[in-house]
């Protein structure tokens, strides 16, 4: 499955090399006026040889310079003709009025979560589905905004009757992690896919035998390339915001996507795990 080409672009930014992360960063600034380049105007804006732009569309998966404009400007078209998000600028700075960075913020947020959707490959979901109804143990391991997602999917975990544990320090998730075997299995969760805790508790899973499931948003980096599955994210993070925000909603989606695909595995089971556990909170809701 060819992936769109602004969300594999984003995720796979951090991992190219100088030269052809500086045309990555002339066509995320603004991909409408990229689309519109030839390949000269777009290596003179990414100061560098005609060349390497060959090599960052291959890079990318496209057969040249050619293919990866038609493919961008087929994007953006539709982008913009959907609902002109493409021109609506995402950075926020701190001297914007509150209600433009309200918006900004919003629609931020519900890009990430439509783009993480449209990369979502539903036959992965299933597998991965599969692969978590069939675990004794479920660890999920995550830092900072990526922990508050490893505990929201332990919650739905939960409640559909698994055993799922959300470690968020490596002092918690490695001895855990260390304990898996080839019953269990290992979920980290990283944006950037380099976080240090969450590739050294993908070490020692995958040292146990355990499978292991990554949410990342780079396809390219060590938690992608190290896990057995992954789901991909998208987002685009305005260059002022208080914590990773549109990764971590970009990841609650996966959450709620994989709580509806491990439930469909178990229909039966599954509902009755629901309903028992909304029963038990029935009587505290106000």
């Amino acid at each position: 499955m060819r992936l769109p080409v602004l969300p594999r672009l984003r995720g796979r930014r951090d991992d190219l090399q100088p030269v052809l992360r500086r045309i990555a960063d002339v066509v995320l600034a603004d991909p409408v006026a990229a689309a519109g380049l030839t390949i000269d105007q777009l290596a003179a804006a990414a100061t560098c040889a005609q060349s390497s732009v060959v090599n960052f569309a291959r890079e990318l998966g496209f057969s040249g310079y050619r293919d990866f404009r038609r493919a961008l400007v087929e994007e953006t078209a539709r982008a913009v003709a959907q609902d002109a998000e493409l021109l609506f600028p995402i950075a926020i700075d701190a001297a914007d009025p509150l209600a433009v960075s309200v918006s900004r913020i919003a629609a931020a947020d519900a890009r990430a979560v439509r783009d993480t959707v449209r990369l979502l490959d539903l036959a992965v979901l299933e597998e991965v589905a599969a692969i978590l109804t069939g675990s004794r143990r479920i660890v999920l391991v995550g830092a900072g905004a990526s922990g508050l997602a490893a505990m929201d999917l332990q919650y739905k975990l939960t409640r559909l009757g698994f055993s799922a544990h959300a470690l968020t320090s490596a002092h918690d998730a490695l001895p855990a992690v260390a304990g898996l075997g080839a019953q269990d299995c290992l979920v980290g969760i990283s944006d950037s896919g380099r976080t240090t805790d969450v590739l050294d508790a993908l070490a020692l899973a995958t040292e146990g035998g355990a499978r292991t499931l990554a949410i990342t948003g780079a396809p390219a980096s060590p938690l992608a390339r190290g896990a057995d599955h992954t789901l991909l994210t998208a987002s685009r993070e305005p260059s002022f915001r208080a914590g990773a925000t549109s990764s971590r909603i970009a990841q609650l989606a996966i959450a709620d996507c994989l709580l509806i695909a491990v439930a469909a595995q178990l229909p039966d089971a599954g509902q009755e795990a629901l309903h028992r556990t909304r029963a038990a909170l029935e009587a505290r809701r106000t």
